[in-house]
């Protein structure tokens, strides 16, 4: 529904049909477009998806004019609508294998976190810590990238596009809860942050979704100042984890800041203490 509301006619080649209730495509006018009767794409609608065929799908993201990750997505929610209902779950404590923090040991000119599908960050090599100091600056051992965006008020600080960052994580958390709806820790996450902030609960209701696979990360950090960083996503399947890695275009100012905080995360082990006070330093000064 979320989707057919960003739909205008004029977008799916249809015909003015002069005044509208609600923004965006009937369901008449998507059912047409996908080749399916009323009846039938209005039961999806409700989540009624037995035994709905992949060619259907397909006919039905065309209608409503969905992008990779949307597909994605809708393939996600159909399999667990369609799938015996699960009983709620709670997950262990996500780590990384040792053979990981070896290949993130062994990357020292880069900074490189690793993280899962609710955005807890499991582990990283010294720069990659010492780039995201401030997630740690409360002392959790592992902390939460969607906890931090929106429930630390030094978050804008450190995060110079707060409201596209905002925007992915929530699209992240989304697209993960119709991967696994039965994952007890990642509804609670949810809850908490729907709970807890305003700015994250009207953002979920928009039904955005997001594959974290690329894009770019503008950072104010405590120490060296402005970053403009490209990352990469690599996903590992088996763990349903992500390693990131994070880069800065060679001869700018960016790449000049991230040797120097090579530099100070070698010095000071790996960077982060003192990382963490700057921040609260910087925190305090504002306030003031």
């Amino acid at each position: 529904m979320s989707r057919r509301a960003k739909v205008t006619p004029a977008q799916a080649g249809l015909p003015p049909a002069g005044r509208r209730r609600v923004p965006g495509l009937r369901r008449t006018e998507v059912a047409m477009l996908a080749g399916v009767s009323v009846e039938y794409y209005s039961r999806l609608e409700r989540g009624d998806a037995a035994g709905v065929s992949e060619i259907i799908l397909e006919a039905i993201a065309g209608a409503l004019q969905l992008d990779e990750a949307e597909r994605r997505h809708l393939r996600d929610l159909v399999r667990t609508s369609g799938a015996t209902r699960s009983p709620r779950r709670r997950s262990p404590v996500p780590r990384i294998r040792p053979t990981v923090q070896y290949v993130l040991d062994a990357m020292t000119a880069a900074p490189a976190i690793v993280h899962d599908g609710r955005l807890n960050h499991l582990g990283g090599n010294a720069l990659g810590k010492a780039l995201f100091s401030p997630f740690f600056a409360d002392g959790v051992e592992q902390p939460n990238s969607a906890r931090y965006t929106f429930l630390d008020p030094r978050a804008p600080q450190f995060l110079r596009d707060w409201d596209k960052a905002a925007d992915d994580t929530v699209a992240i958390l989304r697209a993960e809860a119709g991967r696994d709806p039965y994952d007890c820790n990642l509804s609670d996450l949810i809850g908490e942050l729907s709970t807890r902030s305003e700015e994250f609960r009207t953002r979920w209701a928009s039904h955005d979704v997001l594959i974290h696979a690329t894009g770019t990360k503008r950072l104010h950090h405590p120490v060296v100042g402005d970053l403009d960083l490209s990352y990469e996503s690599f996903p590992m399947p088996d763990q349903r984890q992500n390693l990131l890695v994070y880069v800065a275009e060679p001869h700018s100012p960016s790449h000049d800041a991230l040797n120097l905080l090579a530099s100070y995360a070698a010095t000071h082990h790996d960077g982060t203490a003192d990382a963490h006070e700057g921040s609260r330093e910087h925190s305090t000064d504002i306030s003031d």
